[in-house]
């Protein structure tokens, strides 16, 4: 007989691996190496049933103790005691493979072992999906905050059986109350088994003789109901709230999940908005632009003077400190910034083309023209 390898080589961990490191390690093994996925591989079968009695012995305290103090013969004389034969093995540990199985082969286990239990997985109570949707929102709304009141069908426990579904509960005798119907089948590589909901139950182990008029049977109703949400100041869109209990309905008593709200945010005539700062394009006149002035600028919280220094172009920028979002939200507060614009007048009067005329004769040029202009004469 060949001799057994270490547990800790088996799984391709350290002496020193955690809990989670030694359980992260078979769940690998075992989807490397488990018949079902692997039915060219005459080696996987036995490889597997190696993993499995590793990873027996290290999860548990007491015998990864006993292991590392004695070796095999620690912990049943290389296995003989402690393992049971083929895959259906382990009956002495009561070990349950079940929640690893299930992140391999996504809870729908067939061709399992003989003493894995999904009975514990069909009556165990599963918490339900969260539910997201969408609400548009005004720019103002989205600024200063708001209070918002929607209609929504919201499904909750039945108040008449308790979630129940039915009265004078009984013990399913199709399933003799585990909620599956087992189907064993014998093959050279050991005892496998398929599990299956009870249909008769629906995997609840019970029966009602008497069932509920108010939900028929399902222990849930569905419920419209007035949600009153508070939007804080500076949601912005995407940004997303969490109403706690309004999702979809729970399994076997386990509770509702959650309703996310993602908001989408209109936009604003004057305001742009870039997360928590604000934009704002502001007109001037030539004669604005050339000798400077001041500008009253609204912002998000009243107006304020600034100073528009003396030739001003278009695209130049100002920043407004702390006059952008005061994002309660992020606990932050942005800034604003004031865009300037030159408009050229299309119509003049005659006193104005006069004026401009008497303007034009003067000396007017900046170096960046004088620098153009030499450029055009070179290029002649």
């Amino acid at each position: 007989m060949a001799e057994k390898r270490d547990y800790y080589d088996v799984l391709g961990v350290s002496k020193s691996a955690t809990e989670q490191e030694i359980k992260s390690a078979f769940r690998k093994k075992a989807k490397e190496y488990h018949p079902d996925l692997n039915k060219d591989n005459p080696e996987a079968a036995e490889k597997f049933k190696e993993a499995q009695e590793a990873y027996s012995v290290l999860s548990d305290e007491n015998k990864r103790k006993m292991y590392d103090q004695y070796g095999h013969a620690g912990v049943g004389g290389g296995g003989s005691q402690g393992f049971g034969g083929g895959f259906g093995g382990f009956d002495a540990s009561g070990f349950d493979f079940g929640d690893i199985f299930d992140s391999i082969f996504g809870g729908g286990f067939g061709g399992g072992f003989e003493n894995y239990s999904s009975a514990s997985n069909s009556t165990r109570a599963k918490q339900g999906s969260d539910v997201l949707m969408r609400m548009d929102i005004d720019f103002e709304e989205a600024i200063y905050g708001t209070e918002k009141q929607f209609s929504l069908d919201v499904v909750e426990e039945c108040d008449e059986c308790h979630g129940k579904g039915g009265f004078d509960s009984t013990k399913c005798s199709t399933c003799n109350g585990t909620g599956t119907i087992t189907t064993k089948q014998q093959t050279i590589l050991g005892s496998f088994v398929s599990k299956t909901t009870c249909s008769d139950c629906g995997g609840t182990g019970k029966i009602y003789k008497r069932k509920c008029s108010e939900c028929h049977g399902r222990g849930q109703v569905k419920k419209n109901k007035k949600i009153t949400i508070n939007i804080p100041a500076g949601i912005n869109t995407k940004d997303r709230l969490r109403v706690s209990g309004k999702g979809n309905p729970g399994s076997n008593g386990g509770s509702n999940g959650d309703l996310y709200i993602e908001f989408i945010v209109d936009g604003h005539e004057f305001y742009v908005r870039d997360n928590d700062d604000i934009y704002i394009e502001v007109p001037l006149t030539l004669t604005e632009s050339i000798l400077g002035c001041k500008k009253t600028i609204p912002t998000l919280y009243g107006n304020v003077k600034l100073n528009i220094t003396a030739g001003t172009n278009s695209g130049d920028k100002q920043r407004i400190r702390g006059k952008g979002v005061e994002n309660k939200y992020r606990k932050h507060k942005g800034d604003m910034y004031v865009l300037f614009k030159v408009y050229t007048p299309k119509k003049l009067s005659r006193e104005q083309k006069s004026l401009i005329d008497k303007l034009a004769k003067t000396d007017l040029d900046t170096q960046e023209i004088r620098n153009f202009e030499k450029f055009v004469e070179n290029n002649d």
